[in-house]
């Protein structure tokens, strides 16, 4: 702020304001229609679903709704109602118990992972939840915030999602079965699993096509373990990027990025995908470029699906000075997005404490010192603003694409990580 003093207003007639106060109030009153002429967007009638931001509070167990448009805050809701029936199941088997408290330890910085990822049902009714320490994928209602139904895992830990644009399938990865769950999201659907299709070591990231006749889908190994340095890198497990066919799943590539950046001439560097951000194909195509965050990569490859070929490397600042045994779960990076227009691509920072709005073009960049720990980013629904969590904060960075400057930053729970665009149904809200 200012040290400057603010130059003093010069006094008003009492008289004067009374008299203009009293026309203002005439003049409202007498033009009632006029008023409605300037909102920006009427008001969704009860039933009408509204955009919302579904920032999944990880630590807490929460998710916080927030208005896309003013940034406040909708309603929180809590994710983990059958947290004391959960915790007492778990404790009861000792395998499920070694692995409940190694997620606590070596995945969750000392705290149990409550909520992963989460979409929202067209309609605005449902949530769908993805809980790592339950190993479970939840249905909440909206309106109650009680459970509709539960699909446990075949291992013991859930993670990434996706969801299909007409919200009937559900892609979930199972990180410690080496595989991924299709479940259908229909309401009285006979049965909730009609589909997997395998992975590598720790299925991670998952994205349906435009036309959702794909999964891409990428496995990113064994990022908890501390052999972290080049030499060691084999010790990290299978970590492949496929491509799957969403309605067979038959996998219809699958490929070492790292492997194919050695033979290119890039160096060395992780097989590990982390968040990908995929360009908007040409009407009528399939998507062909796509852009890749890897483990300890301070920045993101650009990468040509049609010929299998790296094209470029954008190299971000690294700022922090830890050793790699000391980045979070292996990311340097994580979180990457593109604008609406394909023009620019948004990436969370994570090691380096920023976020970053890079021109698609040249890679030129803006650094946006958003705090602590960025670790997701999406977009608004028309791709103009970029959501960045700032995990180590309890914050939410909103990052215009046109400026490269934040317009909002916004308090959440405890240590949000991924955050979705969503509805939910206005008679639902407070």
């Amino acid at each position: 702020m200012s040290s400057r003093a603010k130059p003093r207003l010069g006094r008003t007639p009492r008289r004067r304001v009374v008299v203009a106060t009293c026309i203002l109030v005439a003049l409202l009153a007498a033009l009632p229609a006029a008023g409605s002429a300037f909102a920006a967007k009427p008001d969704p009638t009860a039933a009408e679903p509204r955009e919302a931001l579904f920032v999944a509070n990880n630590w807490e167990g929460t998710a916080d709704l927030i208005d896309p448009q003013t940034f406040k805050k909708l309603v929180r809701i809590n994710v983990i109602p059958d947290k004391q029936e959960r915790v007492e199941e778990i404790s009861s088997d000792p395998r499920k118990l070694a692995y409940f408290l190694a997620i606590r330890q070596f995945v969750g910085e000392g705290n149990d992972q409550y909520v992963d990822d989460m979409f929202s049902s067209p309609d605005g009714r449902l949530v769908y939840v993805s809980r790592p320490s339950f190993a479970d994928v939840v249905a909440i209602d909206l309106k109650t915030h009680q459970i509709v139904w539960r699909f446990p895992m075949e291992g013991y830990r859930s993670d990434h999602m996706a969801i299909n644009s007409g919200g009937t399938r559900l892609a979930v990865s199972d990180s410690t079965a080496r595989k991924v769950h299709i479940l259908d999201l229909e309401p009285e659907a006979p049965q909730r699993k009609v589909g997997e299709f395998p992975s590598g070591d720790s299925p991670h990231e998952n994205n349906f096509s435009a036309d959702d006749s794909r999964i891409f889908h990428a496995s990113i190994g064994h990022v908890f373990t501390p052999a972290d340095h080049p030499f060691l890198d084999s010790t990290k497990g299978d970590r492949w990027f496929q491509v799957v066919d969403a309605a067979t799943g038959q996998v219809i590539k699958r490929l070492d990025i790292g492997k194919i950046l050695k033979e290119e001439g890039f160096g060395n560097h992780s097989s590990a995908v982390r968040p990908m951000a995929i360009a908007p194909p040409e009407p009528g195509e399939a998507e062909k470029i796509f852009y890749f965050q890897l483990s300890f990569l301070h920045g993101f490859v650009e990468f040509d699906l049609e010929q299998e070929k790296p094209l470029r490397i954008a190299h971000l600042p690294k700022r922090t000075n830890e050793p790699r045994e000391n980045y979070l779960l292996d990311s340097a990076h994580h979180g990457l997005n593109i604008n609406g227009e394909g023009t620019r691509l948004c990436a969370a920072g994570t090691m380096d404490n920023y976020a970053a709005i890079v021109n698609r073009s040249d890679f030129s960049y803006k650094i946006i010192d958003v705090g602590n720990k960025p670790y997701w980013s999406t977009n608004n629904a028309d791709g103009t603003i970029c959501f960045v969590s700032v995990s180590g904060d309890d914050r939410v960075s909103a990052i215009s694409y046109a400026t490269g400057k934040q317009i909002a930053s916004i308090r959440v729970g405890d240590h949000p990580q991924r955050m979705r665009m969503g509805k939910i149904r206005a008679d639902y809200l407070p």
